[in-house]
């Protein structure tokens, strides 16, 4: 975090002069050395990289160059939209691909696993927007029954604006959502077919067959419980990609998120919104993992073993 933080800090330093930003041609010599000492910048890099921190630690983010308002202000107004997003293409990720891959690890020579793995190749090898223009072209110009842009009607609960809540809304989030859990459901699906497939040739399989076990014990309490680890390992890198690369799901069906304004500011060199998205997305990627890591200790038997016998 603080390697991003360092980066981060960078971008205010060597890209572009902040005070150009804020002021127009017209300011005096006065009046923008007036803003340098206001903001800091006339401090030594190390005092001026200890008080960027200290306010990353209290949220505070800056002023937004373009819109004029605190960077946090922004954020938290579409955070919700961004996070919902990710929410739901994860899930749809995780719980189809983790079904299709059982399936075709199980099923591995049947017509329909083909027929999965073929889909799952071109999910892997278009576009991300290239998905979306053709999901956009088929479900709202020619079919008609989903909206192509925007979030729909939202519901103000105070601290989160949700969509969940309305038809419109969750209409809305059919599309970009599908779209942007396509790439890594593909993952996912030849993840646990690989991981099923090896799994199920070990000598313990073996062994439960041997004894009379059920298939589907075999399959679903056995083999895919062993199977998971992997699957959660890469899931929580994907669900961080999932945030850091909205960007192009968001432009492509207006999603009022995190991605669309990050756009918007690399577009105006907006650095405030800039760097606080870049320390948001790698603050988010630090807990996945963490979780992540936690996980493991309530699936894989064998770390609570270890650490019993130590």
């Amino acid at each position: 975090m603080l390697i991003v933080a360092f980066v981060s800090f960078s971008l205010f330093n060597f890209v572009g002069d902040p005070v150009n930003n804020m002021v127009g041609q017209e300011a005096s010599d006065e009046r923008r050395e007036e803003i340098r000492d206001k903001l800091g910048i006339n401090d030594p890099i190390y005092v001026q990289f200890y008080n960027f921190v200290e306010n990353i630690v209290q949220g505070n983010f800056g002023i937004s160059y373009q819109l004029k308002r605190p960077v946090s202000d922004l954020i938290s107004e579409r955070m919700p939209a961004t996070l919902e997003l990710v929410f739901v293409s994860a899930l749809l990720a995780i719980s189809v691909g983790v079904l299709l891959g059982v399936y075709t690890g199980i099923h591995r020579d049947s017509f329909l696993s083909k027929i999965i793995l073929v889909v799952s190749l071109a999910g892997v090898s278009l576009p991300t927007f290239i998905i979306g223009i053709m999901l956009i072209y088929l479900f709202s110009v020619i079919l008609g029954v989903l909206p192509s842009f925007g979030r729909g009607q939202v519901i103000d609960l105070g601290f989160w604006t949700t969509g969940f809540l309305t038809i419109s809304g969750l209409k809305a989030l059919i599309l970009p959502s599908v779209t942007l859990s396509l790439f890594q459901m593909t993952y996912v699906i030849r993840l646990v077919r690989a991981e099923m497939m090896e799994i199920l040739q070990t000598d313990y399989i073996k062994f439960a067959k041997a004894r009379g076990i059920s298939e589907k014990i075999i399959n679903y309490r056995y083999a895919l419980k062993n199977g998971l680890i992997p699957v959660i390992t890469i899931t929580g890198i994907n669900i961080g990609t999932l945030i850091a690369f909205s960007i192009i799901t968001e432009t492509v069906f207006q999603w009022p998120g995190m991605g669309s304004l990050f756009i918007n500011a690399v577009y105006f060199v907006d650095i405030p919104i800039m760097s606080a998205y870049m320390i948001m997305v790698a603050f988010i990627f630090v807990m996945i993992n963490f979780i992540v890591d936690i996980t493991y200790y309530f699936i894989d038997p064998r770390i609570r073993l270890k650490e019993e016998k130590e």
